[in-house]
């Protein structure tokens, strides 16, 4: 949580203001029941009216006085948390970017949005009083006791001991719940991804019948947290009570001793009061301190799962080449095997395979054979666990991640726009795209007509997912995204599998007919997808069990005829 504090270096100005315009708004509070005793044991016991009158006038300008200082606390206070809080979510975000896949697979992607969200609001709630009452409420707390010894020591004695037990009282109980907030906050990262699960699957669900079970499921997580949530609750509001109780057993006590004092004259009537007033002021700004207690105690543990997040470096280190040579073999697999983190065995194993310039590259096998992990490791999402991916004759990982992936267009199996318009979304390839690169890219990607057809054509507005285009359009739309940047190699990770046949031939034609048309990795399990690739990788369980073109996988490789076989014979080729 202490490293947090960096970002509120830019705020300076605020964090120390207001505080001090808070202590000015306590010493004017302190002053008070001075004034209120003077009122009495002068003005109304004399029946001097002018003192009096002078005295209510001191009340009304102290309160003024007070009045402003708060709202100028106040206002440093929120502005200081503010900023403090959008500094933070821009590190995390940034922090975030910087994370390779595996490092997300491990983090979770509920775990950092609730971190992004939850616990940094959290932090700036706490940041915001603590800038308010840390140094108010000790302030009015002692200095009230302080004024209390000037009046008389034998009752300021009553309120040394009263501070005391609540100190201890609120020391203990922070201390017993820090680490339960944060176990609080971890079980609100599972709810939440139970949660985004269930909404991005609602369709399934619903067609499956599930929803009784996922109510149930959810019940279960929910009331869990629930409990949690009530048990660290009900210790912590013990709080209020027990200093409620402290002190208004210490209020008695010091009415009993006074009442005593008064009548033995010891004691003013108006010292009495000013002691009370000033025992009043101890409730209030305890009860306040109490309150702050409790939410640095969520921003501590809120801070520090915010903390681990930010400290988190990426798994993936960095390359510092950022020129490339241009060679003949471009692309070259030298006995690659890849394991996730956790798996017990390898998701790839010993695939070697070299790509010339401008190939074309057909990846094919059934579901999870590996075919979007193989692709997934030449751009470096992914780093191999064993052997070499060799770009332009270097290894992968010697490659600045900035300056590879410049080079390489992505179509991922999912397609996904972003709520803005179609130009916006295309120009997530390259930023300066002119209209006439984008629509050259569209009409590649065979989705020149869906543009065309669309009010204010590349003005119309994609909602958020895209979910007002098909699934066919928006894999094209992805596709015209990755080739408006003219890459050298073009990723297709099962792009085409909402296109009819001769949209896919149409664009894979396109593609092969383009200006220094790149060398292309086409991940397919459809076999017209990669029948004419100059060659074709079949996978089966994370091994090669074949590489070759077309003629000669039908020669030698049983897999390949028998995924040939089922679909042709089936559906008849194209």
């Amino acid at each position: 949580m202490k490293k947090l504090l960096v970002f509120l270096k830019g705020y300076k100005k605020e964090t120390i203001l207001g505080p001090l315009f808070k202590l000015l708004e306590a010493s004017f509070e302190l002053m008070v029941p001075l004034v209120i005793a003077s009122l009495i044991d002068k003005g109304i016991a004399n029946g001097d009216k002018s003192h009096v009158i002078h005295m209510c006038l001191i009340l009304v300008l102290l309160c003024f006085v007070g009045f402003v200082s708060a709202i100028t606390a106040q206002f440093f206070a929120a502005k200081a948390a503010a900023g403090f809080a959008a500094k933070v979510k821009k590190a995390l975000f940034e922090n975030i970017q910087k994370l390779s896949f595996a490092d997300m697979d491990k983090v979770g992607t509920s775990t950092m949005i609730t971190r992004m969200s939850s616990d940094v609001n959290q932090v700036q709630q706490g940041v915001n009083l603590t800038i308010r009452l840390l140094l108010r409420s000790p302030f009015v707390v002692f200095g009230a006791m302080v004024m209390a010894f000037t009046i008389d020591a034998r009752q300021a004695l009553i309120f040394l001991f009263t501070i005391i037990l609540l100190f201890a009282v609120v020391g203990f109980i922070m201390t017993w719940s820090i680490p339960r907030y944060g176990k609080i906050q971890s079980g609100l990262d599972v709810l939440l991804g139970l949660t985004r699960e269930n909404h991005t699957g609602v369709r399934v669900i619903r067609a499956f019948g599930l929803e009784d079970k996922e109510k149930k499921n959810f019940h279960e997580k929910n009331n869990s947290l629930l409990n949690l949530q009530e048990f660290v609750g009900s210790v912590t509001a013990l709080m209020n009570p027990v200093t409620y109780a402290i002190l208004n057993m210490a209020l008695v006590f010091l009415i009993y001793r006074g009442a005593i004092y008064v009548h033995e004259g010891q004691l003013s009537q108006g010292q009495i009061v000013a002691l009370y007033n000033y025992m009043s002021q101890i409730l209030v700004e305890l009860i306040k301190f109490a309150n702050l207690v409790l939410t640095v105690t969520k921003a501590i543990a809120s801070g520090n799962r915010v903390q681990e997040l930010l400290e988190l470096k990426s798994s993936m280190e960095d390359g510092t080449v950022k020129s490339f040579d241009k060679t003949e073999d471009h692309v070259v697999f030298d006995k690659v095997s890849m394991r996730y983190q956790g798996d017990s065995e390898d998701s790839l194993e010993d695939i070697s395979i070299t790509v010339k310039r401008g190939d074309r590259i057909g990846v094919i096998g059934g579901t999870g054979s590996g075919k979007t992990t193989f692709i997934n490791l030449i751009p470096r999402f992914y780093d191999a666990s064993k052997g070499s991916v060799i770009l332009d004759g270097k290894d992968v990982k010697e490659y600045s991640l900035e300056a590879l992936r410049e080079r390489i267009g992505i179509v991922p199996q999912k397609a996904v726009l972003f709520h803005g318009t179609i130009r916006d979304n295309i120009k997530w390839g390259k930023n300066d795209a002119t209209d006439e690169e984008i629509y050259e890219a569209l009409r590649i990607a065979q989705a020149e007509e869906i543009v065309k057809g669309k009010e204010n054509e590349l003005d119309y507005v994609v909602a958020q997912g895209g979910k007002n285009f098909s699934g066919g359009q928006k894999q094209r739309l992805t596709i015209a995204r990755a080739l408006v940047r003219k890459p050298e190699i073009l990723i297709l990770d099962d792009s085409a599998s909402a296109l009819d046949y001769l949209t896919d031939k149409n664009l894979r034609e396109a593609i092969a007919k383009m200006d220094n048309a790149p060398t292309t990795f086409i991940v397919s399990q459809r076999a017209s997808s990669v029948i004419n690739c100059d060659k074709i990788i079949v996978l089966d369980n994370g091994k090669a069990a074949g590489i070759g073109t077309h003629e000669e996988l039908m020669a030698e490789c049983e897999l390949y005829r028998e995924i040939y076989d089922s679909q042709y014979k089936k559906e008849g080729a194209v």
